[in-house]
């Protein structure tokens, strides 16, 4: 498995949670960090969270700093996102991706991708 596989998007209300899950590839080599991206239609893929399993370092974009949490249990290659006070604004298609920075083009795989929705 080299594409890792998103799931846990859904609809909820504004101030409600949710977690998203992502079941990536076995880390090796300088490809060793899992992030969160999201996008909606019209807008640029925005930087959400990363974390480089193990030593767990993390990474938050503004946006989210305080409301969602990152973390990841390499035992099942598996790295979670928790949402919590959820806004309108977190509405967009979640994607995670594996690969060396905390950036569009520092990734090398990416998911197809949770929809998010948040109603206000």
């Amino acid at each position: 498995q080299v594409q890792p596989v998103e799931s846990g998007g859904g609809s909820v209300q504004a101030g409600g949670s949710l977690r998203l899950s992502c079941v990536h590839p076995v880390l090796q080599g300088p490809a060793n960090l899992v992030a969160w991206f999201r996008q909606v239609p019209g807008k640029e893929r925005e930087g959400v969270a990363a974390i480089v399993p193990g030593p767990d370092r993390i990474y938050y974009g503004d946006s989210v700093k305080g409301r969602f949490t990152i973390s990841g249990d390499m035992a099942i290659n598996t790295v979670y996102l928790q949402m919590n006070s959820l806004k309108s604004e977190d509405t967009a298609m979640y994607y995670c991706a594996v690969g060396r920075w905390f950036r569009v083009d520092g990734m090398d795989y990416w998911g197809k991708g949770t929809l998010v929705t948040i109603s206000s």
